[in-house]
């Protein structure tokens, strides 16, 4: 309960739906804005009631394309969430955007409304890049938003996808130097993955194209590690670059397994009281969602009491993407179990000597960089 919480507020509506994409999120012709910000409120006000007065680090608005809300809706979640909860004098308050005119034309107003930190869905400056991701804006949009949005938020990130069909190593280095050069202090470089129930799953499995897989994937992700270094960007996570000090603090919360409550459509949620880590997830579509919190205040369609053997597993999911790993005392302190209870120690010694894991000079679990490149594999094996 002494740690500050972390808020996630879920706005799941989109103009179009990317072929890759597997979030929550939906088309519709029209939005009754009004009554989704008061369901919004609602539930913001249920759940801090659950929670108790607690110092609050950070406010994330995702999406779907939160940008697509109107600034007064914005402004009085916060509102909301300020009074509701004690606000540390740095809090976060992060907005995703995409890069089109109508969106980034709100920006200034966004700011106003208390958000500080705007992140980008860019995704590609390539013109071909963007048409096969399904994206509604070309590359100069996408620089046009990123000059607008370094002249008005003082911390500022963008998101980029590679290893797509036919992309070699020296293409991609090359569009992500023309990133780089246009950064601020943060970078999400995510490798493409086929998500199940996604236009692209269909795709890919008909064999309409393929993507960079085994060495020519390694290539391709160590080489986005040496163009970041290059313009002081370092990796924190397996997808997340930034110059020191401006790490996400909202989404260190999820990997250090923080408290964070989750609002809106479909949003999830981890609260550690009593002793007992509570999950909750939240109905996933938009109207019955808000029927729900009309009704009931809340739209929590499951609440499970996480048994100490998931919770631990949780929090190493978690910090083992993280490049500086996972401290023992905090999963035992956060799972309710001892850290060599929940790894094989058997597993655990194999990992470290083949160079996958490393123990660092502070007592962390790290992920080595080659162990990185076979997270998923590793996982399973590692954890009891």
């Amino acid at each position: 309960m002494t740690e500050p919480l972390a808020l996630y507020i879920h706005w799941p509506f989109c103009a179009a739906k990317c072929p890759y994409c597997d979030f929550n999120s939906h088309v519709r012709d029209r939005v009754d804005e009004a009554r989704f910000r008061a369901a919004l409120r609602r539930e913001l006000t249920h759940e801090a009631a659950r929670a108790g007065r607690r110092k609050l680090a950070s406010i994330f608005f995702g999406g779907g394309t939160p940008s697509l809300m109107a600034p007064e809706t914005v402004a009085a979640l916060i509102e909301d969430a300020t009074r509701l909860f004690d606000p540390l004098p740095d809090m976060e308050v992060t907005l995703e955007a995409n890069p089109t005119s109508v969106e980034i034309g709100r920006l200034a107003a966004f700011r106003d409304a208390g958000v500080n930190r705007a992140s980008l869905g860019v995704q590609s400056l390539e013109a071909e890049a963007l048409r096969f991701l399904g994206r509604r804006h070309d590359a100069a949009e996408a620089i046009a938003a990123l000059e607008a949005a370094r002249a008005i938020f003082p911390r500022l990130s963008f998101d980029l996808i590679y290893a797509r069909p036919g992309q070699g190593e020296a293409a991609w280095r090359a569009e992500l130097k023309r990133a780089l050069a246009l950064a601020a202090d943060h970078l999400s470089l995510y490798q493409l993955t086929i998500e199940p129930g996604t236009q692209f799953a269909t795709l890919h499995a008909r064999g309409a194209f393929a993507l960079p897989e085994g060495d020519e994937a390694a290539r391709l992700y160590f080489a986005t590690a040496e163009e970041a270094a290059r313009f002081g960007l370092h990796p924190y996570e397996v997808s997340n670059y930034a110059k020191a000090g401006a790490e996400s603090r909202h989404n260190l919360a999820y990997w250090r397994y923080g408290d964070y409550l989750g609002i809106g459509p479909g949003a999830h949620q981890r609260m550690l009281a009593g002793g007992e880590m509570v999950a909750t997830r939240r109905h996933r579509a938009p109207e019955e969602w808000a029927a729900r919190v009309e009704r009931d205040g809340h739209a929590a369609v499951e609440q499970d009491v996480l048994s100490p053997e998931d919770r631990a597993r949780e929090a190493l999911l978690m910090g083992l993407r993280l490049a500086e790993g996972v401290d023992p005392a905090r999963i035992a302190a956060r799972a309710g179990l001892p850290f060599e209870r929940a790894v094989d120690p058997a597993m655990l010694a194999a990992l470290l000597d083949e160079g996958y894991l490393a123990w660092t000079g502070a007592g962390r679990l790290r992920t080595t960089a080659e162990g990185l490149l076979r997270l998923d594999a590793l996982l399973p094996v590692l954890l009891r």
